[in-house]
Order: C-alpha cells, then sequence, then structure tokens
C-alpha cells in the first residue's frame, strides 16, 4: 500500500498525486434544516430531568442525526394523541399544516417551530391565495411531508408531479412548489397549466439552496471519474442529487454513510466526486471522505514508464494541445520543454499581451507551468513551434460556446461601425451585432456605441467558420423582465402607490407605477363623472393610486384615483346640513328642474318650483349648463342618496308681483314623486 498526503485542493476537495477527492459545492446541511436542529439540540440540552421532548415527524430525513437527536432526549410522534398535555413538541423543517397548531393549543403543548423560513412564505401565500378563491396546485410529490404540510394551509390543494396532470379548473389557478424540485420539472408542469387555464398566477418557491446544491452537482459531475452522492434514501433532495449525478457522470453511486462505500469498485477512478443532500451531516461527509483517502490506493507499473518513453519520443502533431516548464524566455521568444526530444518555442507573435507596454518576461518566468497549442511540430531548425495566442482564443471559442449554451452574459468591446451593426471584439475573437439587438429602442447611428463595453448574449455561434453574433437587446429585455418580476412580486391588490400620468385615452390614462403601465378607467378617476380624463389630469403628473385588480400572466394592472379620497356620501355630515347655503355647478337640465353638482360625485336637484320666485314655463331660459349658482339645502336622504336644493331661497323677490306670484306658485305646484337624479351620459 501508497501512503499518501491528503490535502484541501483549490476546487474544494482532496488530492494526492494520483488520487483526487473533489467535493461540490452547497453540499451539506441548508439553513433551514440547520435551524430546526439547533433549536431542537438547545431544547434538549436545557429540559428537566424527567422532561420529554418530542419531534413531529423526523425533523430530517437523515437516521443518522435522528438516532442522535433520540439519545439526547428528542423522540419521534406521529399523533399529538401519544404525548400528555402540556408536553413540548418541535415542528420539524417539511413544516405542518395549520391543524396542527390549533391542536397543541387545545392540549397546551408548548410548540417549536422549526420550520424551514421559505416553506413558512409558501404557507402564507397559498393560505392567502385561497381566501382569494383560487385553485392551489403544488408541483411535487404529494406523499412528501411538506407537501402534505403546504396543503394543510388550504382547502383543496392537488399536488402534480408530471405535466400529465395537469387540467382544466373552474377557478384561478395560484403554482407554487415543493422547496427541493428540479426547476426543469416546475417549469415543465407550469407550462402546461398555463396551455389548459387562462388565469394562472404561480409563485417558484424552489429554495435557491436547493438550486445551488443541484447545479453544483450537475457541475462537478461532468468533471469527475465518478460522483458518490451522501444521503438518506427517505431524503427527497438527496435522491435528486443522484439522479442529476447520474446523468452527467458515466458512474454515480448513492450511499448512506462511510460503511455502504464500493471501495473495490472505487478504486479504478483517480477524479471522485462527493455531493450531499440538505439532511447530509458535515460528519457523515468527512468520514465519507477521510474513509476513501485512506483506502484506495495506487501501485506504479512498467506500463506508465513504457507510457513516458514513448511520449518522449513522439513528436506532437499540429494543432495540439501540449504542457510543458518554461526553460528560458528572452525579449522574442519562450523556450519551453515540452517532455520530447525537441524543444517548444513561442514567438512574440504568438503571445496575447494585456497592454503595449508589456513583453515577454513581464508573462512568464523559468520553472512556469504552462500550456500551449502546436502550430508546426518541425519548423526547420529543429524546434517545434508553438502559440500562446492560439490557445487563448480557442479557451475564447469555448467561453462563447458555453455562454451560447448556458444562456451567459459576457462583456464585448464595440470596436467599429459596419453595414447593418457594430463589430465587436470578446478577448481574441470578433464577432457581429446587428443593429437591431444593439438595444431595445430603435436606434438610426450606431457610431454612439463604438469604444464602449456593452454586456451581450451569444444569439448564434460557429466556431469552425470563425463566426458570432452576440445581442444586447436580448439581456436588456431579460432585465426588464426580471424587473418586471420584482415589481409584480412587491405589489398587491390593495396598495396605495405612487405612479406618473404617461398618456391618456378617451376611457382613461395609463399611469407608470415604477415599470409597469397600469391603466386607470376613467371611472375610477372622480366620484364625479368625467368625458375626460385630462379634466383633471396632467401628462407627468405624479398621483397616489390603488391598485384594484392584478393579472400577472397578461401583464394588466387596474388602477383607482378616488379610491384614495372618501366617498362623499360617507361624510356628507361633516360638510352638509339642511339650510346650508352652497354654491355649485349646474350639470343637467330636466324639464322639471335642474342638478348641481356641489362636489365630485354629490349632486343635488333645484325644482323648477325652486328656481325662481316667478313662474318659469321653461327653465332653460332662466339657467344653463356650466353656470355657477348659490343653493340652499331643503333635504338630505342618505338612504336614497337625495339631495334637494333651492336657488330662490338664496334670492329675494324684487317686486311685489313677484311675492305674489311666488306665493300663488307655491300653492298650485304639485309634488313630484319619483324624480330619480339621473345624470348625463
Amino acid at each position: 500500500m501508497v501512503d499518501y498526503e491528503i490535502k484541501f485542493c483549490k476546487k474544494k476537495g482532496y488530492m494526492s498525486d494520483k488520487l483526487e477527492i473533489l467535493r461540490a459545492e452547497h453540499s451539506g446541511f441548508c439553513f433551514g434544516v440547520k435551524q430546526a436542529i439547533d433549536k431542537a439540540i438547545n431544547v434538549a440540552e436545557n429540559k428537566g430531568e424527567n422532561e420529554k421532548i418530542f419531534s413531529f415527524g423526523p425533523l430530517i430525513h437523515n437516521k443518522i442525526v435522528t438516532n442522535q437527536l433520540e439519545e439526547k432526549g428528542v423522540f419521534i410522534i406521529d399523533s399529538l394523541d401519544d404525548i400528555l398535555e402540556e408536553s413540548t413538541v418541535i415542528i420539524r423543517s417539511h413544516g405542518i399544516g395549520e391543524w396542527f397548531y390549533n391542536e397543541a393549543e387545545k392540549k397546551n403543548l408548548t410548540v417549536i417551530d422549526g420550520t424551514c423560513p421559505y416553506v413558512k412564505k409558501i404557507h402564507s401565500l397559498v393560505n392567502k391565495a385561497c381566501d382569494d378563491g383560487k385553485q392551489i396546485i403544488i408541483v411535487g410529490d404529494k406523499k412528501h411531508p411538506e407537501v402534505e404540510g403546504i396543503s394543510g394551509w388550504c382547502k383543496g390543494a392537488i399536488a402534480i408531479n408530471k405535466s400529465e396532470d395537469a387540467e382544466k379548473y373552474d377557478k384561478p389557478v395560484f403554482v407554487v412548489a415543493q422547496t427541493t424540485i428540479r426547476k426543469s420539472l416546475f417549469d415543465e408542469v407550469l407550462e402546461q397549466i398555463k396551455k389548459l387555464n387562462d388565469d394562472v398566477e404561480y409563485q417558484n418557491t424552489i429554495c435557491n439552496a436547493t438550486v445551488m446544491r443541484q447545479a453544483g452537482c450537475r457541475d462537478l459531475s461532468s468533471e469527475v471519474d465518478v460522483m458518490v452522492v451522501v444521503g438518506d434514501n427517505n431524503s427527497s433532495n438527496s435522491k435528486k442529487l443522484y439522479e442529476i449525478a447520474k446523468k452527467y457522470c458515466e458512474k454515480a453511486y448513492f450511499i448512506e454513510n462511510a460503511d455502504n462505500l464500493p471501495l473495490q469498485d472505487l478504486q479504478q477512478y483517480n477524479r471522485i466526486g462527493v455531493a450531499a443532500g440538505a439532511s447530509t451531516p458535515e460528519s457523515a461527509i468527512k468520514e465519507v471522505i477521510i474513509r476513501m483517502s485512506e483506502n484506495i490506493t495506487r501501485e506504479e507499473s512498467m506500463l506508465d514508464y513504457m507510457e513516458e518513453i514513448e511520449k518522449s519520443l513522439r513528436l506532437p502533431r499540429n494543432g495540439e494541445l501540449v504542457q510543458g516548464k518554461v526553460h528560458h524566455v528572452t525579449d522574442d521568444e519562450v523556450i519551453v520543454n515540452i517532455g520530447c526530444k525537441k524543444d517548444g518555442v513561442i514567438p512574440k507573435s504568438e503571445v496575447v499581451f494585456e497592454n503595449p507596454e508589456q513583453t515577454l518576461t513581464d508573462l512568464f518566468n523559468v520553472g512556469d507551468e504552462i500550456s500551449a497549442k502546436v502550430l508546426k511540430s518541425d519548423d526547420g531548425e529543429g524546434t517545434i513551434l508553438l502559440s500562446r495566442k492560439r490557445l487563448e482564443v480557442g479557451k475564447h471559442w469555448e467561453e462563447i460556446n458555453k455562454a451560447f449554451e448556458e444562456k451567459e452574459l459576457l462583456d464585448v468591446e464595440v470596436i467599429r461601425q459596419t453595414n447593418g451593426g457594430v463589430i465587436a471584439s470578446y478577448k481574441e475573437v470578433n464577432g457581429f451585432i446587428p443593429l437591431s439587438q444593439l438595444s431595445d429602442r430603435f436606434v438610426e447611428d450606431s457610431s454612439e456605441f463604438v469604444g464602449q463595453t456593452l454586456s451581450v448574449k451569444v444569439s448564434r455561434v460557429d466556431a469552425r467558420k470563425n463566426k458570432v453574433v452576440f445581442s444586447r437587446k436580448a439581456k436588456l429585455l431579460e432585465d426588464r423582465q426580471q424587473l418586471l418580476e420584482q415589481i409584480w412580486s412587491s405589489i398587491n391588490i390593495g396598495d396605495i402607490v405612487e405612479g406618473k400620468v404617461m398618456r391618456f385615452t378617451d376611457y382613461g390614462a395609463f399611469v407608470d407605477i415604477g415599470g409597469i403601465d397600469g391603466l386607470l378607467h376613467i371611472s375610477e378617476i372622480s366620484w364625479g363623472k368625467l368625458k375626460h380624463p385630462k379634466e383633471v389630469l396632467e401628462i407627468g403628473q405624479t398621483v397616489n393610486v390603488k391598485i384594484l385588480s392584478m393579472n400577472t400572466e397578461k401583464g394588466k394592472v387596474s388602477l383607482g384615483l378616488k379610491q384614495t379620497t372618501q366617498e362623499p356620501w360617507t361624510v356628507i355630515d361633516e360638510h352638509y346640513q339642511v339650510g346650508q347655503v352652497v354654491s355649485g355647478k349646474i350639470v343637467q337640465i330636466k324639464e322639471y328642474g335642474c342638478f348641481v353638482e356641489l362636489e365630485p360625485g354629490l349632486d343635488g336637484l333645484v325644482h323648477i318650483s325652486e328656481v325662481s320666485h316667478k313662474r318659469i314655463a321653461n327653465i332653460a331660459d332662466e339657467v344653463s349648463i356650466g353656470q355657477e349658482v348659490g343653493t340652499k339645502i331643503l333635504e338630505i336622504d342618505k338612504d336614497r342618496k337625495r339631495i334637494s336644493l333651492s336657488i330662490k331661497e338664496t334670492l329675494e323677490p324684487s317686486t311685489e308681483e313677484e311675492l305674489a306670484e311666488a306665493a300663488a306658485v307655491a300653492e298650485e305646484t304639485p309634488v313630484v314623486e319619483g324624480v330619480t337624479e339621473e345624470v348625463a351620459e
């Protein structure tokens, strides 16, 4: 057996001369699980001598941890019937339905809530959506305790774990996700629900830690020879890591602890990756790594030496990537020992410099381990011509391809205009940005972009033809979409928000509320009647509006301005009393009288007999639309929302003849019943 020094390598792993053990990023306990465990340990360590602590179901899906907790006095129960009143019970990180809290209160239990904060947020979301009359859909395993807990905060929730189970529902749909499912599964199910239903709202409630843990497992799986996933057989998120490992690595093993390691099988691999689920304790992960480092051995053989000898005699082929050690550096070239019978030479012209002042001695030192690409295996002078520039360009194309496949951003520098767009360079690679992809607005002259560094997405790439097309517009649209999602998540129906009037239509105004244009319908602007929004609003005006309704799928928001003030009839007693003299504007004339607007939304009727002291045959001869008049309040009927007014009560008869005529009119004029306060359309 050969002893190897195991050390932490720069990629979060452990390495010897021949064996590498690499650990995936974000492996092990997540925040929610650690919080629940810490709470349980704290309660157990501070309990009374004869006091027992209970957890409703296992705190996490890991027998190692639950056994350790039981040793500390934390016992698992599946029913509240199993414990006495006034006991202490811990809610596991998966959460529990609302019924549990009610039952615990009846039994006078002390509840220690270990529910993951992300799961608690889902409880709140579905509870509110259910109260709003929506059908709750949970994307996840209906038998998983987290999904069961979420269902306990709403009525009639449906759990779906495949797109084929989606249906057409009778009411608006609200979709959430089990925190540990794959993002791709959530997207598939959500897309199918949207196809079958018009009114769908959703929240991507997959935990960020889950996404990062799965990404770490995926990235490492594509780089190693074999993957070892450590987790409990009952852990949903650990099983998903194993599925990812199998997809991206030729060989993968799922084990619960170090005792399950297939050490004999692992002997044949040099690079071993380790990933662990959110419920796997750090001690279990470290024990697996230590067990492998101590038991996986390597032996040198004659075959190894023969391969080294053969390599030293063979000349590398043109285009081959070689590694070597810098032997000598001059102002014009770098001499590299690449392990064969000839040295490699990198001329100055085949090196990429960051600035014109740099020299070869600034970039290379004797003894440096470097890589280069072979231009010619024999340059005619007994040396092998190498290039760092071609190597860098190759890496740059790899980076561009990676950005294209993973939809990542690149920073490019616009170097010149060309027909239909601009040429932009990413390091040593030049690409094209069409005029239509330079911005999310119309661009007339692309010269303004020359010299700028832009963040872009790769829309097309063909490394063999040295062609790549970039798009800044795609990045800007994505930024706007992210901004819109942030805005949608920050506003709710009933909120009062500040907005800016952007434009008018005959049926209302559009108001920008921070990136989203909402419709302020003309009927929601004022308590009174308007013919056009510009009667009370101006373009560019800042207003406080109330959110009346939202449709995230269609991107529509309905706003109200009048709702930010009190409806006049609700406070009429504070401003108006019978006998009070008030002024107003005539807004409508009928045969039996005229309507006077005292304030928007509050009109009063002046009967024809109350217009003047003299007899009137045609009321239009006495008053006109828009005329300001003084009136006296004769009656206020709050139940029927009617106000009776008099103009003549504010006037004095000018002659004895008018006095006599007014008395005659009063005796002869019949009481008009059933007159409705209709307002002109």
